[in-house]
């Protein structure tokens, strides 16, 4: 049994989270406001413009409701809707995980939180800053990379909100060292690669091809060998 956790561990180290779109509205959400300020709420409804969060309605324990705007939120963990009993068997793969940032909390992935954070994003000539939601919180020190809101997908299946199988997004928004996140997309892949990994031996040695459905590991094995 503890082999098989350890596999588990292992597998899901290299995997990116997959996106959620849905979230509970009775499980507290834990929210860091731009000026420090925590808040522990329950988030009624998110609104939604071309895929981009527009403003979030929250009520707090005592019932009392307000509204926010994505840029007064620095960083928040969201509760995933349809959190069931198929997520349990995975708690221990992120116990196991030796996590790379520790200002994350590896316990609220294991509950079915996901992760948003206040990014800078290139979109097309212009800059914006926007709430984008990280999908490899357990190797992202060196290369974060967020869910595209824009992105289109093909059919996947998910357990414990981890992508195991298909689903591959056809972009994403990646930030290399804390740089400008830019568009990251499939069919650019190749010629893309260097911006991303630069010159690493040990990479180019593990990797012969340069193939977008291993993505997830280039990003994790870059992590672990490259400077």
């Amino acid at each position: 049994m503890a082999l098989l956790v350890l596999a588990t561990a292992s597998l899901h180290a290299q995997q990116f989270l997959a996106p959620s779109f849905t979230y509970s509205g009775k499980k507290i959400a834990y929210l860091t406001m731009m000026d420090g300020t925590e808040k522990q709420v329950y988030v009624k409804s998110i609104d939604r413009k071309k895929g981009l969060i527009e403003e979030i309605k929250i009520e707090d324990e005592a019932g009392k409701k307000s509204k926010l705007k994505p840029e007064q939120i620095k960083h928040m963990y969201l509760p995933q809707s349809g959190w069931d009993k198929m997520s349990k068997g995975l708690d221990k793969a992120f116990d196991v995980q030796k996590w790379e940032d520790e200002s994350l909390d590896p316990n609220k992935f294991a509950e079915g939180y996901v992760y948003f954070e206040q990014a800078e994003v290139q979109v097309k000539k212009q800059k914006m800053t926007m709430l984008m939601q990280l999908l490899n919180p357990a190797f992202c020190n060196k290369i974060k990379v967020y869910h595209d809101p824009y992105a289109s997908e093909s059919a996947s299946v998910g357990i414990g909100g981890m992508t195991l199988a298909g689903g591959d997004d056809k972009s994403y928004y990646v930030s290399v060292r804390n740089k400008t996140a830019f568009k990251l997309m499939k069919k650019n892949y190749d010629e893309e690669y260097s911006k991303v990994f630069g010159l690493c031996t040990p990479m180019k040695n593990k990797f012969e091809k340069v193939k977008w459905s291993d993505f997830n590991e280039h990003v994790y094995e870059h992590g672990l060998s490259c400077e």
